[in-house]
């Protein structure tokens, strides 16, 4: 039987584990971290797979119980050659041993399926289907076998290497840009390429193209899926960002037609590889067309979905994704080729009371540096002024930018010629509090007027 072959002490372990289961910052109006702030409450996400590590001794008996049964079903499927259905009648023994030969080296997403084999991948996967179908083992079992059947008749593993759709479609529809708190990927959708009429006809022009479009959006998941480690401790999901700004709306009767599909497509076929879809910038239209498509998702699928309209944005992507990865037109920090700061540049954050002002300073006592400095405002809404103050009493303060209302992230930079401070003054004029996320750096510079000298 397949549970023999399940290794002793991978039984034993399993087995005992269900036994023994039981900057200086000026600040007077601003908030301590412990004060309440509920516009700036995490949403309580409520997942089992809340953190990275799927380890199997924090599982309740009852889980780790179904994913021995699991792993059981699973081996002797692929020893007993009926994982894909019963076997064809009449084989010869030759061909009944290479076919179970071929069986035993079945891998999904890059990971052994064969429990005895002992890698550290084949439970994070198995438990992926259980959790799918809240670990009823049968039903985990045939998603398996009907994913694995598709993956076979789609020719998903060489989807990876062909090369589908206009050449310019992944930069303008759909990407992969830095991670999350968690370090899983984070794959953007940016609806509005569909405003581009030329764009949709390269796409939707013809049913042929419908269907290269979507085994292309399967090539990108697959290519997302390269970026995950399933392994204890591993990133193994994936964060998809969709923003339906400047979208066409319900009136592209293809575009919705894809949208189904490809949802449909990954509750089946990937379980529990979205950790999350978070809508931005959602229109009301929306919202109906989403309630109508539910009737097609499993309860966990709706789970999955977050919704944030224009105004909520960048207060939604920060209760997931640090400030220093979220893109500025998202009101983050993050800019495309930046040169200045990089995401382990991390930013600090300060909450203003409504109807304050509250000072950041940058002090500086080296002379011949450029200071970088960069922030944003929470619900924007604010005005801001920056000026550099010389230690010197004798000097004078250089006003950098005055009383300027922020409207998307700022950065700016200023020659130190003497030692002093930066000095960011914020107004919020509003009683609704504001968080304010900044960071700085230092820089070496050679001043232009040697350069010209030289």
């Amino acid at each position: 039987m397949a549970a023999e072959a399940l290794p002793g002490v991978e039984l034993q372990k399993i087995l005992v584990a269900e036994e023994k289961e039981d900057t200086s910052v000026e600040n007077s109006p601003v908030e301590s971290e412990s004060d309440e702030d509920d516009d700036f409450e995490f949403i309580n996400q409520g997942d089992e797979e809340q953190s990275t590590n799927h380890c199997i001794d924090q599982m309740s008996r009852k889980k780790k119980k179904a994913l021995l049964e699991f792993r059981c079903r699973v081996e002797d499927s692929i020893l007993g050659n009926y994982l894909l259905g019963k076997p064809q009648k009449f084989l010869s023994q030759d061909e009944s041993i290479k076919q179970r030969a071929i069986l035993k080296e079945t891998t999904l997403w890059g990971v052994p399926l064969l429990p005895s084999k002992s890698h550290e991948g084949t439970d994070i996967v198995l438990l992926k289907f259980l959790r799918a179908k809240d670990f009823k083992v049968h039903e985990a079992f045939q998603m398996l076998r009907r994913t694995l059947k598709w993956r076979l008749e789609y020719k998903t593993d060489e989807v990876i290497d062909e090369t589908l759709g206009p050449l310019d479609i992944e930069n303008k529809f759909l990407y992969y840009n830095s991670v999350d708190k968690q370090g899983r990927p984070l794959c953007y959708h940016i609806y509005e390429a569909f405003k581009d009429e030329e764009f949709c006809n390269k796409v939707f022009g013809s049913e042929d193209k419908c269907k290269e479009f979507l085994r292309w959006r399967i090539h990108v998941l697959e290519k997302g899926i390269k970026k995950l480690s399933f392994k204890n401790g591993g990133v193994s999901s994936i964060v998809q960002i969709i923003d339906l700004k400047n979208s066409p709306g319900p009136a592209l009767k293809e575009l919705r037609s894809f949208s189904k599909k490809a949802l449909v497509l990954l509750q089946e076929n990937y379980p529990e590889l979205i950790y999350k879809n978070i809508v931005i910038n959602v229109p009301f239209w929306y919202y109906v067309v989403h309630l109508l498509r539910s009737r097609f998702l499993t309860h966990k699928t709706k789970k999955k979905f977050v919704f944030a309209r224009s105004t909520e944005v960048t207060k939604t992507l920060l209760k997931f994704i640090a400030p220093e990865n979220i893109p500025v037109q998202y009101g983050g920090l993050k800019r495309e080729n930046d040169e200045d700061f990089s995401p382990l540049d991390e930013a600090s954050e300060l909450k203003i009371k409504g109807n304050s002002t509250v000072y950041i300073k940058f002090p500086v006592s080296e002379v011949g540096l450029t200071m970088v400095w960069d922030f944003t405002v929470i619900g924007w809404d604010v005005s801001y002024k920056e000026e550099f103050i010389p230690d010197d009493e004798g000097s004078y303060k250089i006003l950098l930018q005055n009383q300027k209302k922020v409207g998307q992230s700022v950065r700016n930079s200023f020659y130190i010629s003497e030692p002093g401070k930066i000095c960011i003054t914020i107004d919020n004029p509003h009683y609704k509090k504001k968080r304010v996320l900044y960071r700085s750096k230092a820089k070496p510079t050679v001043p232009m007027y040697i350069l010209f000298k030289n």
